[in-house]
C-alpha cells in the first residue's frame, strides 16, 4: 500500500519503541502526528525532529494520558492510531496513581478520541508479554507460549506485580472498548526490548541490559530474558496496520535466553569488557526454560533479528551516545 498522504498517530512518541516506529513510518512515506508529554523538553523531541522526513511530515502534539480529550487533536484525520504511551515502572509507592490509572485510563482516553474519527481504519496497541505469561501456571521447560496464554490480574495483584497488572488491565480494557465501539484493534505483545536506541537517554530495558553488560548484574529475578530487537517490534506495529488480515494479539519475541547466554555473547563480541571469568562455557548449561511462538509474528511478515546482531547494535548505540566506554 502507498503511504503517501496517509496520516497516522503515534502516542508516547519519545519512547524507545515509539521513536523507531515514528522513524519507520516516516521512511515509508506516512505523515505522522506524534504525541509527547511536553513539547518543550528537548530530550523528548529533538531526536524525533532530526529524523529523515520529519521536517515535511512530522507534527508534534502535547497530550496527557490521564486528561480525557487530550488526544482529540492528534488523532483527528488519522487512518491509524499506534498507542504506545504507558508508564514503565517496576518500583512504585502508589501503584494506582503511578501505573494503573495512566495505563488503563490513558488507553481508554486514547481509544475514546480514536472512536470519534471517521477516517480511522485500525488501532494498534503496544501491549506486552507481561499480559501473557503471569498466571498461576507459569511457563515451564518445554512449553511453547503463544497468543492463547493470558496473565491473571488477581495473580498479579496478589504477587504485587504492578507493572504486569497495569499492562494486563490496559489490554483487557482496550479489547472490551474496541468490541463495544466497533474499533478494529490489534495488540502487539513484545518481550524484553533491546537494540539501538534513538532517544538520548536510557529507557528501562536499556538500563537493564546496560547493567548486565557492565556489571553482569541481573535485573530480572529469574535471569530469563524474552529478547526482541526494537526494530522488529516497530516493524511488527507497522505490519499490524498494513496487513488487513492482522487481528487479535501478537507475541513478538525473538529468543528466550538466560542472562549467561547474553553475557557469553557480549564476551565473544567485546572481550575487552573482561567478562570472560563470569561466562565460562561450563556455567551456561541449563536448558532454555521455554519458548515463545514466532508463528503469528512471522505470518505478519516479521523477520527476527539474530540475538548477536541485536546485542552488538545495542552496545554500539550506547558507545555512540557516550553511555558506555571501554
Amino acid at each position: 500500500m502507498s503511504a503517501e498522504g496517509k496520516v497516522v498517530c503515534v502516542t508516547g512518541a519519545s519512547g524507545c519503541i515509539a521513536s523507531w516506529l515514528v522513524k519507520l513510518l516516516l521512511d515509508r512515506g506516512y505523515t505522522v502526528h506524534a504525541t509527547v508529554r511536553s513539547i518543550d523538553d528537548p530530550n523528548k523531541t529533538e531526536h524525533l525532529l532530526a529524523l529523515d522526513g520529519a521536517k515535511e511530515r512530522l507534527s508534534l502534539f502535547e497530550a496527557n494520558l490521564t486528561a480525557e480529550g487530550s488526544f482529540d487533536s492528534a488523532v483527528n484525520g488519522c487512518i491509524c492510531v499506534f498507542h504506545t504511551a504507558s508508564p514503565v515502572l517496576f518500583s512504585v509507592d502508589n501503584p494506582q496513581a503511578q501505573l494503573l490509572d495512566p495505563a488503563v485510563k490513558g488507553t481508554l482516553n486514547v481509544l475514546k478520541s480514536a472512536a470519534k474519527v471517521q477516517s480511522l481504519k485500525r488501532v494498534v496497541l503496544t501491549s506486552s508479554m507481561s499480559t501473557v505469561t503471569f498466571g498461576p501456571r507459569l511457563a515451564e521447560s518445554g512449553d511453547v507460549v503463544d497468543e492463547t496464554w493470558f496473565s491473571d490480574p488477581l495473580f498479579c495483584q496478589q504477587k504485587k506485580l504492578w507493572y504486569q497488572l497495569s499492562k494486563t488491565l490496559a489490554e483487557d480494557a482496550a479489547v472490551k472498548f474496541a468490541k463495544d465501539n466497533g474499533l478494529d484493534l490489534v495488540a502487539i505483545n513484545p518481550g524484553f526490548v533491546i537494540g539501538p536506541i534513538l532517544q538520548p537517554t536510557l529507557n528501562h530495558t536499556s538500563e537493564a541490559i546496560m547493567s548486565l553488560i557492565k556489571n553482569g548484574k541481573d535485573v530480572i529475578p529469574d535471569g530469563i530474558y524474552r529478547l526482541v530487537d526494537v526494530r522488529d517490534v516497530a516493524t511488527a506495529h507497522v505490519l499490524a496496520f498494513e496487513n488487513p488480515d492482522a487481528n487479535g494479539r501478537c507475541c513478538i519475541v525473538g529468543k528466550v535466553v538466560r542472562s549467561l547466554e547474553i553475557m557469553k555473547t557480549v564476551n565473544k563480541l567485546y572481550p575487552s569488557l573482561g567478562h570472560s571469568e563470569r561466562c565460562k562455557d561450563g556455567e551456561c548449561v541449563e536448558p532454555t526454560p521455554y519458548s515463545v511462538s514466532r508463528a503469528k509474528a512471522e505470518s505478519l511478515g516479521v523477520n527476527f533479528t539474530p540475538m548477536e546482531v541485536s546485542i552488538k547494535d545495542t552496545v554500539e548505540s550506547f558507545k555512540k551516545k557516550n553511555l558506555l566506554s571501554f
